[in-house]
């Protein structure tokens, strides 16, 4: 019965931290959605010489590229120990369920990365002449470093409901084996 109490606090303990750092990448991730929607370049930055354009590089491009480097570790160490108590034993066999779960999170987690990877590549400089693409100045639409975070976090949420799902089942296991053997 001890041997049973100890095995379970032991498992809990070792995806403990692991569950935690990627609520921590996670949060970051958004927080850091965030800071870039509040400080990306704006009309007001935009310089015209009357033939072209220059837009000076603003803070979003970092916090952007942070948030990217945050979201994108989270989610393959998500997915590293899922797939590896997957495959792992025997014991526990990937859902539908799961695969629903994961394949949502990496839709996800594929258009934040797109959305957060072109909001911050525009907050780049832009040359007179060379602007960001045709030599054209361009800006970020109100809203998308902070859709992009919103979907950072739907996306860890996903990959942290499959882990979640797939932890419950072996704890109710040992539980029900804690009381049989009281009962004995």
């Amino acid at each position: 019965m001890e041997v049973q109490e100890q095995d379970t606090r032991k498992k809990r303990a070792k995806f403990s931290p692991i569950f935690i750092l990627i609520v921590f990448l996670g949060l970051a991730a958004f927080f850091l959605c965030l800071a870039s929607e509040f400080q990306k370049a704006k009309g007001q930055d935009l310089k015209w010489d009357g033939e072209s354009c220059y837009l000076p590089e603003s803070h979003a491009f970092r916090f952007g590229t942070a948030a990217l480097v945050c979201v994108s570790v989270a989610q393959i160490i998500g997915n590293v120990v899922i797939c590896k108590g997957f495959f792992k034993t025997n014991k526990k066999e990937m859902t539908p369920f799961h695969v629903l779960l994961l394949l949502f999170s990496w839709v996800n987690f594929a258009v934040a990365a797109m959305l957060i990877i072109v909001g911050a590549s525009i907050n780049r400089e832009q040359k007179y002449g060379k602007g960001w693409l045709n030599g054209e100045c361009y800006l970020v639409k109100d809203g998308l470093f902070a859709s992009s975070g919103v979907l950072c976090v739907t996306a860890l949420s996903a990959v942290l409901g499959t882990f979640a799902s797939n932890v419950k089942p072996s704890l109710q296991v040992d539980t029900q084996n804690k009381i049989h053997s009281h009962n004995v």
